[in-house]
């Protein structure tokens, strides 16, 4: 099974639409039994809390489920469970690599996987508002992810 973490800062917006769209995406592609997916957040203060308002209301709006979808934080262990760590921007990238390394897990941003973009970094929705805009960015990314995944691993 190749295990897929998505991690943003509090694990209420960016990284659970992240969970919710690549589990759709990886569904409709028929390998739910070989790719799985999560999110965590690098803070605590969410914990247990569903995913922002925001966040629900465009995947409703789009037919996608965020059922079981709940924050929690990263942990060391999250290194020996995902073969990927995708991040959504710099400082969560930064965050990570000062918890653990480990040289078969794949560490990197989620908008690396898009070519030609003007966003480096997926912006944070709970402080700019702009659901609707990081949902696009997010599709584009794990429709991206998952190609290249499907590609790596022969799927």
């Amino acid at each position: 099974m190749i295990r897929v973490l998505f991690v943003c800062l509090g694990n209420i917006c960016r990284s659970p639409m992240a969970e919710a769209i690549f589990k759709d995406l990886v569904k409709q592609s028929q390998l739910d039994d070989r790719i799985s997916a999560d999110s965590a957040g690098i803070g605590h203060w969410h914990t247990g809390s569903y995913p922002h308002e925001g966040t629900r209301k465009v995947l409703e709006a789009k037919g996608i489920s965020y059922e079981g979808i709940s924050a929690r934080q990263v942990k060391e262990a999250d290194w020996d469970d995902f073969n990927y760590l995708i991040a959504m921007d710099d400082k969560n990238i930064q965050d990570l690599k000062g918890i653990r390394e480990k040289n078969d897990v794949v560490v990197g941003k989620l908008m690396d996987y898009v070519p030609y973009t003007k966003e480096v970094e997926v912006p944070d929705p709970y402080f700019t508002g702009n659901f609707d805009y990081v949902f696009e960015l997010v599709e584009e990314g794990c429709q991206r992810l998952l190609e290249k995944i499907i590609q790596d691993h022969n799927l």
